[in-house]
């Protein structure tokens, strides 16, 4: 497979080594870069607080270009020109390399950085913008003028609905905020209706029983049904939030195509066994993005790992039905998704790490159905990542790494894109170059990933 590397924030970390560093990257096989999200960080009292962090953006907003869009600019921030110049020269080096280059940002990446979580349009109403997307499509143009070595742009969870059952990272699934109801009301639902969906299900969510569970959970579509007790509105709910989810996508689609430069557009949803709760119809998405790159996230605890989010609504499924066993939790999940971990028979025993089966049965499926759903093995890059930061999840090891990456391959996928949390580890190297191109020779006076020590740290000897 070709592998495409995450040069992400902090920006800052990339720029001061990175011909030594895109050298040994190509020598391992790389041959494109996703760079984002466009900020830096910045000494106190010189930016805008975000996220705990002092923050300014890695280029200027033209106007000009928000004015035709009928949209007012961001507003006037400090700018730091030597480290503009130092990403546009790292830009200009992967460039000249003919390494495909994206860019992991957007409108809502700059309205984070402004506003936190405001909304900065100016004069467009909901009919005339109902999903927000000619606020996107400016911001992407804006992205664009500024890097012209760029050959698009990537968005992360393009209408994504909620699609964890617990109460996490401040939503849940059988949960309907203002927020939501807005973006229901302008996709054309009839709010009222999905929020009595959703309560029925909720209702039912809260009520099952081992005898329920161990007659239906193994039975199929039809039993699942009943399981869950599906009526005409439940129905309804599932299909305005995926209606929603598309509606955003295809919204934004006829936004860009307007764009006077074209572009490659890339988004990014959650691995497939999500899809149906996110509304990220795999299928549909290809219509309306370039690239679809599913989040190979399959680590335990943190955010966004398949492992993870599988152990949270066990136990959110056990904590209401209190007569339900783990097994009976675990069945519900498979009945609702149909997604069945190998060996895993209780929470414990998702902390014993990942068998060989996870890889041949569980990552090799994903990859498959994603390829299936898109239907061109040169648009699906898998987005591959291994828990750390900015996830929070349990790292996972190497030999899980090459896992993921030898499922994928005898999936199909011909690419993926890896995200290094905080930069790879020596032995992460070690598999993708040695997967992907030639191996990595550990100098220490070459490149090291900043994320192992390398040896001379320990002293004279200085293995090679």
């Amino acid at each position: 497979m070709t592998p495409w590397i995450f040069v992400h924030n902090p920006l800052e970390h990339w720029l001061g080594d990175y011909r030594r560093t895109f050298d040994a990257w190509e020598d391992g096989g790389v041959r494109g870069i996703v760079v984002g999200r466009l900020w830096f960080q910045q000494e106190p009292g010189n930016g805008i607080p975000l996220w705990g962090e002092v923050l300014t953006p890695a280029f200027a907003a033209d106007p000009k270009i928000y004015a035709k869009f009928g949209i007012n600019p961001p507003p006037s921030t400090p700018r730091n020109l030597e480290k503009e110049k130092q990403l546009h020269q790292m830009l200009d080096d992967a460039a000249s390399r003919s390494w495909h280059i994206m860019i992991f940002d957007s409108r809502d990446g700059l309205r984070l950085l402004y506003q936190r979580g405001e909304s900065i349009v100016s004069g467009l109403g909901e009919q005339e913008d109902p999903h927000g997307a000619i606020e996107v499509a400016a911001g992407i143009q804006d992205i664009l003028e500024a890097f012209p070595q760029a050959h698009g742009v990537i968005l992360d969870q393009p209408g994504e609905q909620d699609y964890e059952l617990a109460y996490h990272r401040g939503t849940q699934w059988l949960e309907l905020d203002d927020y939501k109801k807005w973006k229901l009301s302008v996709a054309g639902v009839d709010v009222e209706r999905a929020a009595a969906g959703m309560a029925y299900l909720n209702h039912r969510f809260r009520n099952l029983t081992p005898e329920l569970v161990r007659y239906h959970a193994s039975g199929g579509m039809l039993a699942a049904l009943e399981l869950f007790d599906v009526n005409d509105d439940v129905l309804y709910w599932l299909r305005a939030r995926r209606q929603a989810a598309l509606g955003f996508m295809a919204a934004v689609r006829e936004q860009v195509d307007r764009l006077e430069r074209r572009l490659e557009l890339g988004g990014i949803p959650r691995t497939a066994a999500f899809s149906g709760l996110t509304g990220n119809d795999l299928h549909e998405m290809a219509s309306y993005f370039d690239y679809v790159l599913p989040k190979h996230y399959f680590w335990h605890r943190g955010n966004d790992g398949m492992y993870g989010t599988v152990a949270r609504w066990a136990k959110q499924i056990g904590a209401w039905n209190a007569d339900l066993n783990e097994t009976d939790c675990f069945a519900v999940v498979k009945a609702l998704m149909g997604l069945e971990l190998p060996r895993i028979n209780s929470l414990a025993d998702m902390d014993l790490g990942f068998p060989d089966e996870f890889f041949s049965h569980v990552v090799h499926n994903e990859s498959k159905r994603a390829l299936a759903a898109v239907g061109d093995d040169q648009r699906v890059i898998a987005w591959v990542s291994t828990g750390r930061n900015p996830h929070g999840g349990e790292p996972m090891t190497a030999r899980d790494l090459h896992g993921i990456l030898a499922a994928s391959q005898e999936a199909g996928l011909q690419r993926f894109l890896f995200q290094p949390d905080p930069d790879l580890s020596a032995s992460e190297w070690t598999v993708i170059s040695g997967m992907c191109g030639n191996r990595w020779r550990q100098d220490p006076q070459g490149y090291w990933p900043s994320d192992s020590t390398p040896p001379e740290a320990f002293g004279r000897d200085q293995e090679t």
